[in-house]
């Protein structure tokens, strides 16, 4: 018999011990290991089912929901590529594509891209953000019409309304009318992103062109205009019109006064659709429309939720990130995602005209279309599309104080606004 170190026997052992474990990573699954904020709801459903699609197309899906703000989700991301543990994919958009893309390697998806088609079929504005550096290392999955108006059926009935306002002073003369009706005209929440994403709205509807250089370009002169100032002026309106009790909760909790005409509109992005949908709400309950325009035709104020890829260290997170790229891009995806929560698939060339949409949600996607053509698109504030985290959390800082503090006047809260951009930039 040969003689056999101790050394050569344990290297041997180790070397046996390592070939089943190869064995199982080379037959593995291809496996997802994902982050979002999506645990409930509408989004929670949607999520859900495209974690059953991957499985069905033989993935395993592992998703670890953050629930809460953007910033408890992008915490917990933080912690695990810290640890040297990111996802294989992560919820992430807009400027933070670019910011996160430096803290930790990503995956180029670009070959993907080109394979599915996806690139031409995607909003410039939303494809430019998925790739930073040149190539693609984010995909979207839904976009929503931020600026979209809710309107409650019974709540017009009540209040004698037979249309949707088109512009900001008709929006005014329907609350009017809902408030002497004894409703409370606007459901909106009194959260950080609610309180922002009303200006956006005022200000989009206002002059789409001041919107891009004010807050996406953050252009002095923009932010100082009477358009902005305008904004802030609609956005008082805005406040009076709500519930004074709302406090800090979100605008859901409304949503059975907002069905029962005790409250009558609602100026959010298409979530709400699914929102209702899920609390029990039929298209007979309310219908949707592009938010008042005073300039030209309706402007999109894009919100999109996308997925990042992260570098990882194993083959079947490898594979699964290729496997969940491929399902992403497919219509019928987008089709099923965008049913399950009131979105428009990011996809422009997707029909909607089959069951299962709404026509609010076949507007928006018409509505997202002509406004591509027209150069109409603007990114959304409020939901991290126009800025990075920390210039939006300052801008939403002075939003949040002037829709809850009524001393403020509408010059004071512009003053205020054009100082925080400027300590941040």
């Amino acid at each position: 018999m040969p003689n056999i170190t101790r050394r050569r026997l344990l290297a041997g052992s180790a070397a046996a011990l390592a070939l089943p474990a190869l064995a199982r990573a080379q037959g593995a699954k291809p496996r997802i290991t994902a982050i979002s904020q999506w645990s409930a709801g509408s989004d929670g459903a949607a999520i859900s089912a495209l974690g059953k699609r991957f499985e069905e197309r033989g993935g395993v899906w592992q998703h670890n929901p953050v629930p809460g703000f953007t910033t408890d989700m992008m915490n917990k991301l933080r912690a695990q590529i810290m640890a040297g543990d990111p996802p294989a994919i992560s919820q992430l958009k807009g400027p933070e594509i670019a910011a996160w893309s430096k803290i930790a390697p990503t995956v180029d998806i670009s070959a993907l891209v080109k394979t599915a088609g996806y690139a031409d079929k995607v909003s410039a504005e939303l494809a430019k953000s998925c790739q930073p550096g040149g190539h693609w290392i984010a995909l979207p999955l839904q976009v929503y019409r931020l600026n979209t108006l809710f309107l409650s059926t019974k709540g017009m009935e009540r209040a004698k309304v037979s249309k949707a306002p088109t512009s900001w002073a008709e929006f005014n003369d329907v609350a009017d009318k809902m408030k002497a009706a004894g409703m409370i005209p606007l459901a909106n929440g009194g959260n950080r992103p609610d309180d922002g994403q009303k200006f956006e709205i005022a200000l989009a509807g206002i002059s789409p062109e001041v919107y891009r250089r004010a807050l996406m370009q953050l252009d002095t002169d923009a932010l100082n205009s009477k358009e902005v100032l305008a904004a802030f002026e609609q956005l008082r309106k805005f406040a009076n019109y709500m519930n004074p009790n709302i406090a800090a909760q979100p605008w859901a909790v409304n949503l059975p006064a907002f069905v029962k005409g005790d409250m009558g509109m609602v100026l959010t992005g298409g979530w709400a659709q699914g929102n209702l949908f899920k609390a029990g709400a039929t298209v007979a309950d309310f219908s949707s429309g592009p938010a008042p325009q005073d300039s030209g035709p309706p402007c999109f104020d894009l919100n999109a939720d996308c997925f990042i890829f992260w570098k990882s260290k194993s083959a079947d997170l490898d594979a699964g990130q290729k496997l969940f790229a491929e399902v992403v891009m497919e219509p019928s995806t987008q089709e099923m995602y965008s049913k399950i929560t009131g979105s428009i698939p990011a996809r422009t060339d997707v029909s909607l005209a089959g069951e299962g949409f709404t026509d609010g949600q076949r507007n928006s996607a018409q509505v997202l279309r002509d406004a591509i053509a027209k150069d109409r698109v603007v990114l959304s504030l409020a939901h991290n599309m126009a800025q990075p985290n920390g210039i939006t959390a300052a801008m939403i800082d002075v939003l949040t104080e002037y829709v809850h503090n009524s001393a403020i006047p509408a010059a004071e809260g512009q003053k205020k606004l054009v100082a925080a951009v400027a300590s941040a930039k």
